[in-house]
């Protein structure tokens, strides 16, 4: 059957998706960080300054797969926080108010963050690697 095909697929897709999801996140952190890619350098001890730190960490850790689930729920946090104060003021339609990204972003990151993946490095696969 046709799914059981696409199902065979579910560990590459999914690896695939949190690559893009954290990269892509990442470089929201790079901008407000560093200016790079076309963005303005925040204020480090600022409100974006703090939103950069946790976009380039939440990026960075789910993109390489350590503690995913932990830092994608940070992730959702961050971007239901920033929906509610930049976005959500400006009208209740996202595609109104700008904030469709933020939205896109916070279903991805608590999709992430049900799901259990092998591949995954957290602290119980840390914690075997040193214990040998």
């Amino acid at each position: 059957m046709l799914l059981d095909r696409v199902s065979s697929f579910e560990r590459v897709t999914f690896f695939v998706f949190r690559i893009i999801i954290g990269l892509s996140f990442a470089q929201h952190g790079l901008q407000k960080l560093f200016g790079l890619l076309g963005g303005k350098q925040a204020e480090l001890l600022s409100l974006m300054g703090l939103a950069g730190i946790i976009e380039l960490a939440v990026g960075v850790f789910v993109a390489v797969g350590m503690f995913t689930r932990i830092f994608a729920f940070l992730g959702s946090v961050t971007m239901a926080v920033a929906y509610g104060m930049v976005h959500f003021p400006k009208g209740l339609i996202p595609i109104q108010n700008g904030g469709e990204l933020a939205l896109l972003y916070f279903v991805a990151f608590m999709f992430l963050a049900s799901r259990k993946v092998e591949q995954d490095i957290d602290a119980s696969t840390i914690y075997k690697l040193f214990k040998g």
